[in-house]
């Protein structure tokens, strides 16, 4: 019997501090500027790995507020089939890089460099999904907790 080839689980990051967000830009190809984020390790679950993803590549401790969305095309990822959780977190202190992250920084979410994979998607959908949020009057924590146990 043939082992079933399924997407590599991944998750990437917002990390909103103050106003603005945090982009790293990648020591790998393919290059260029990116959310932060990784690959979701075996018997991790996505928060853990949101965490420590965040932390290895921008050295901040976030506070996971919500997920946003999963993003899943095959086309999403030049090297291969990735599908991604991506969290909105937050942060305090100054961006750095490390882990496979040449350098992290700070950027208006209306003002980016151009970006890898699918992310200025995903950051046009973020800015959508915060008005959304702000016209109900309600904001990433809460609609969370709704569908809390």
């Amino acid at each position: 019997m043939d082992r079933p080839r399924n997407p590599y689980p991944t998750v990437d990051l917002i990390i909103e501090v103050g106003g603005e967000i945090v982009l790293v830009e990648r020591k790998n190809p393919p290059y260029g500027w990116a959310l932060p984020g990784g690959f979701v390790e075996y018997g991790e679950t996505y928060e853990d790995a949101a965490v420590r993803e965040a932390l290895e590549e921008t050295g901040l401790k976030v506070e996971l507020l919500c997920q946003m969305h999963l993003y899943s095309s095959p086309r999403r990822d030049p090297r291969f089939h990735t599908a991604t959780l991506v969290f909105i977190a937050r942060a305090e202190g100054v961006p750095r890089g490390g882990d496979d992250a040449k350098r992290a920084e700070l950027f208006s979410p209306h003002d980016l460099p151009p970006l890898a994979f699918d992310h200025g998607r995903i950051i046009s959908h973020y800015l959508k999904f915060k008005e959304w949020l702000s016209a109900r009057g309600i904001d990433c924590r809460e609609m969370e907790e709704i569908f809390r146990d």
